[in-house]
């Protein structure tokens, strides 16, 4: 059944083209405001509405949506018990949990994101939503590139083997003689970035030998979380970068929510550098400032990785590393959240190879230590 809500426009599309969406959050504003700003796009309808975990499970068995909100509070059954749940009941639901920006519910929904959750939105308090332009603009592209995403085939990690890597075409590699092996490594994701980094850093971190800068879409409550989460992983500290703070050999490196972080010289030592110019790409942190340090500080012994995510964050700055003789991986479409910034990678010939996210930790610490140099 199809909610008829006053003020929201039917798709004319044929079924199959529409993003169906359930809403769960327990606040009837926040409902009626996500009802309103996603019942204004074309293509995009609201088939359910719920106001805690136990009705979410029921309507999503009985709808089955394409992309779940899921509120991360709530009473009766939070967003975090629900998901499961959720998942089981909608298997090919794409479900975004909204959190406020706390410490704790950041901690949730990087818990969510491992057990399954697509990605997440920060969510604004409740009284300064009406006018939260920017949650509205992201909540509806974040929709819309899940909406897109679930209809194309299910990720590799999903089937029986992973496809085989491919080579693209790239950029004529300007460095002369042979490449050195990488003294650094750069990583780029935003949307399923947090799964993406997980499964890597397990692969690399207790073992890499050069340091790692990691670049991921988050706001300043999340990223500390973040780094938290992948020093579990990594078997030791992923820390979050400081204006000035030397880099350590084996050091792992998160760009805090808000800056951008690059690396600069500084004497005959690398340090990070932290700033607040401008969002790039409608994002700070944003991967382009970090690749384009990578490209004139390391040269051609930078290694870039760009993971799963929306948008094209990091294409222009992968231009700069392999314009500078640097080797650069993408995650491949199939085992990506969204295939966006990889997919923009692959699409511009930056890519000199191309991984489903199972084989993309292999592949570095094989590079790392020598081999796989071209």
């Amino acid at each position: 059944m199809t909610l008829n809500t006053p003020g929201i426009s039917r798709p004319a599309g044929r079924p199959s083209d529409v993003i169906r969406v359930m809403i769960t959050d327990d606040s009837a504003v926040v409902r009626g405001l996500i009802t309103r700003w996603l019942g204004e796009e074309d293509g995009i309808e609201i088939i359910a509405k719920a106001s805690d975990g136990i009705m979410a499970i029921k309507m999503a068995a009985e709808h089955q949506p394409d992309v779940v909100i899921l509120d991360v509070e709530m009473p009766r059954l939070d967003g975090l018990a629900a998901l499961p749940q959720i998942l089981k009941a909608a298997p090919k639901a794409k479900v975004v949990m909204a959190s406020t920006l706390t410490h704790r519910n950041a901690d949730i929904t990087l818990r969510a994101l491992s057990n399954g959750a697509a990605d997440y939105i920060p969510k604004p308090e409740s009284s300064s939503l009406a006018s939260a332009k920017d949650f509205q603009k992201d909540l509806i592209a974040k929709v819309r590139a899940l909406g897109e995403a679930g209809r194309r085939i299910r990720p590799a990690m999903a089937r029986p083997k992973a496809p085989p890597a491919r080579v693209a075409p790239r950029i004529k590699k300007l460095a002369k003689g042979p490449r050195p092996i990488p003294k650094a490594l750069f990583i780029g994701s935003s949307t399923g970035g947090p799964q993406a980094l997980r499964d890597v850093i397990t692969v690399i971190g207790p073992k890499i030998k050069i340091p790692v800068f990691i670049t991921q879409h988050m706001p300043k409550a999340f990223t500390a979380v973040l780094a938290e989460h992948l020093t579990k992983n990594a078997r030791k500290p992923v820390i979050e970068g400081r204006d000035g703070m030397p880099v350590k050999p084996d050091g792992i490196y998160v760009a805090p929510g808000d800056f951008h972080m690059t690396v600069r010289r500084n004497g005959s030592s690398i340090v990070i550098g932290l700033d607040q110019r401008p969002q790039e790409n409608y994002c700070r942190p944003a991967v382009d400032p970090l690749f384009r340090s990578a490209a004139e500080v390391y040269g051609n012994a930078a290694l870039g990785v760009v993971l799963t995510g929306m948008g094209h964050d990091g294409r222009d700055g992968a231009k700069d590393m392999v314009e500078a003789g640097a080797q650069i991986i993408a995650q491949d479409e199939a085992s990506s959240v969204v295939w966006g910034m990889p997919g923009s990678i692959v699409q511009a010939g930056f890519a000199e190879q191309i991984k489903p996210i199972n084989q993309i930790g292999s592949t570095i610490m094989n590079i790392v230590s020598g081999g796989n140099q071209k």
